[in-house]
């Protein structure tokens, strides 16, 4: 049976894994305010939250939403990632790490009231965007919070922008340290496009526009 997540997505993710959080790490000191003001934001909205973390990867954002959320149970479908998440020895009693696919996440047990979904929603094909935002919302439940954020398309950034003729969806081309190259899927926002896509869904939306990241809040109806 065909998985539910795309093959090559998790293979990039999986062979870059111990060099993903140096995109944190870069000395820019306008990127460094924006993942602030975002972290800022993971954390006032997960104050004292049961959270669902979507596509967690190293465990970069768990480690920040943890400092104030009750309880977070953090999922990718990349076992490389979530080796070097593991590694942080985040408290046991507040996080888990659970292999996990986003779009089956039905199987992931627990009670939530927030979702944290941060440099997810660009890998989602287009299509596939109602059919995940529904899935997500329902599992969350109304009233819930949910955070996320992404990345701004800034020209000669992240690798070469690949579009095809008739197609929704938008590609990276990229390459790993090891020196191997993979064509991942990543599509960008405007501010109008998101809120065209999450107003029907939401309350008490706020979407922010930096000049390297998105990041938006909102309360599902």
């Amino acid at each position: 049976m065909k998985p539910e997540y795309d093959a090559d997505l998790v293979a990039y993710y999986t062979a870059r894994a111990e060099e993903y959080e140096a995109i944190y790490r870069r000395d820019d000191p306008l990127r460094q305010t924006e993942l602030s003001e975002i972290s800022t934001g993971i954390t006032e909205l997960m104050t004292g939250r049961h959270v669902l973390e979507i596509a967690c990867g190293t465990g970069y954002w768990t480690e920040i939403a943890a400092r104030s959320a009750a309880r977070i149970v953090a999922i990718d479908v990349s076992a490389g990632m979530l080796e070097h998440a593991f590694k942080k020895n985040l408290p046991a009693e507040k996080v888990e790490f659970r292999l996990a696919d986003a779009y089956n996440i039905d199987a992931v047990e627990g009670d939530f009231n927030a979702g944290l979904a941060n440099f997810w929603l660009s890998h989602v094909p287009r299509q596939r965007l109602d059919a995940f935002l529904n899935n997500f919302h329902r599992r969350l439940g109304s009233g819930a919070v949910v955070f996320m954020a992404d990345n701004v398309f800034v020209a000669g950034c992240g690798g070469d922008l690949v579009h095809y003729p008739g197609g929704e969806d938008t590609y990276k081309l990229r390459t790993v340290a090891s020196g191997q190259s993979f064509k991942i899927i990543k599509n960008y926002y405007t501010e109008v496009e998101l809120r065209k896509l999450f107003k029907s869904r939401t309350e008490d939306l706020w979407i922010t526009f930096g000049q390297f990241y998105w990041w938006l809040s909102y309360v599902i109806k």
